[in-house]
């Protein structure tokens, strides 16, 4: 590959996710303030978000291709953000069971050397199931997903809580859409296979 890739991101959930496509990157960090604008919409501040990341690694490493990430759960489109705590997963979770809630997953990938970018939001629709208050606590203990928009892992024993998901790639609820990513890196001449 010409050109060095890296993901702007500390999570090891895109780590892993990336790392399926078999290609050398790298991780950095970007430390971004994530805060919602007031009057945007969740998909817009999902994509802003991503696009920030990217353009904020590209600044220092500025011939690489840098892969730019986030998301953003709502309910009635309401931000579901990360509940860094067990009070707050469990609010989440209880006001979440038996409804939809969509996850719009970011995806920016920004060429430092041309200054190109290609960005997009890719939907996934989650309907939870209709926990116990008692089903609710047993999850939350078990996986602790404190860090997850929305207070759910489908990669773990989410999977337990989750009734029906609906979408075009099912990486895009982990967090990384890795069908729009290919067609991204193809564009920029990055072949995967």
């Amino acid at each position: 590959m010409q050109n060095n890739l890296i993901l702007a991101s500390s999570s090891i959930y895109r780590r892993e996710l990336l790392t399926r496509l078999q290609i050398p990157f790298s991780c950095i960090s970007p430390d971004v303030d994530e805060t919602q604008l007031e009057g945007e919409l969740p998909q817009e501040t999902a994509l802003r978000l991503a696009k920030d990341k990217a353009i904020k690694i590209g600044a220092t490493h500025t011939d690489a291709l840098i892969i730019g990430c986030d998301q953003v759960a709502t309910l009635d489109n309401i931000q579901l953000g990360k509940p860094l705590n067990h009070d707050n997963a469990t609010k989440q979770l209880r006001i979440m069971r038996g409804r939809e809630v969509i996850f719009h997953s970011a995806l920016c990938l920004y060429n430092a050397k041309t200054k190109s970018m290609q960005a997009t939001v890719v939907p996934y629709i989650v309907q939870f199931r209709n926990l116990t208050d008692a089903q609710i606590e047993s999850y939350l203990l078990k996986e602790q997903p404190y860090h997850c928009a929305g207070s759910a892992k489908s990669e773990g024993l989410g999977i337990a809580i989750i009734e029906k998901m609906t979408g075009e790639d099912p990486n895009a609820l982990i967090g990384l859409p890795l069908i729009a990513l290919i067609n991204m890196l193809n564009h920029e001449g990055v072949s995967v296979i």
